[in-house]
């Protein structure tokens, strides 16, 4: 399997530069992109095509802080047990508990501004976490997965917040 970060000649390591990225992205996908083998063999064809795919299935996960550090998790042979493994602190439990019940309180006032506030809160909170994991990932990989499993939950909420957002602006 290709390494995603060697993909795109970046150093393996969660804090990466997000527009060195996107431009080796777009220089690779310029590269590789099934468009220009229109007139190549078919082998070539789908050699392209699984190269764009390869890239764009890389860019997704190393855009994206929580699946990069997923990735650089998986990379060490850590997995996070995101779907078996629900345990978490009691202040975190808190801090969900609280954030569903402004959820649920916004939602029942209609208050869009309240929802803005919070996910204001949980970006705040997902970059402290995100902080946490860059330095647990190369100190205390297998505690960084605990903090992906806070940070997935960060970025569900926050999917949800946005599209009750959306429901309400309609």
């Amino acid at each position: 399997m290709q390494n995603y970060f060697a993909l795109f000649q970046l150093p393996q390591q969660f804090n990466i530069e997000l527009a060195v990225l996107d431009s080796n992205y777009r220089k690779l996908l310029a590269e590789v992109h099934p468009d220009k083998f229109v007139n190549a063999s078919s082998a070539e064809r789908m050699q392209s095509m699984q190269k764009a795919t390869l890239a764009n299935e890389a860019y997704k996960i190393l855009k994206q802080p929580t699946s990069r550090a997923r990735y650089l998790l998986q990379l060490a042979g850590i997995e996070t047990e995101e779907e078996n493994n629900t345990a978490m602190p009691a202040d975190f439990l808190m801090a969900q508990m609280e954030w569903r019940e402004a959820i649920d309180d916004a939602k029942f006032a209609k208050d869009i501004a309240a929802l803005d506030a919070l996910l204001i809160d949980m970006r705040a909170q997902a970059n402290i976490l995100q902080q946490q994991v860059a330095e647990e990932i190369t100190q205390a990989p297998t505690q960084a997965a605990m903090t992906v499993r806070k940070l997935r939950f960060i970025d569900k909420v926050s999917e949800d917040v946005n599209q009750l957002i959306a429901q309400l602006e309609d």
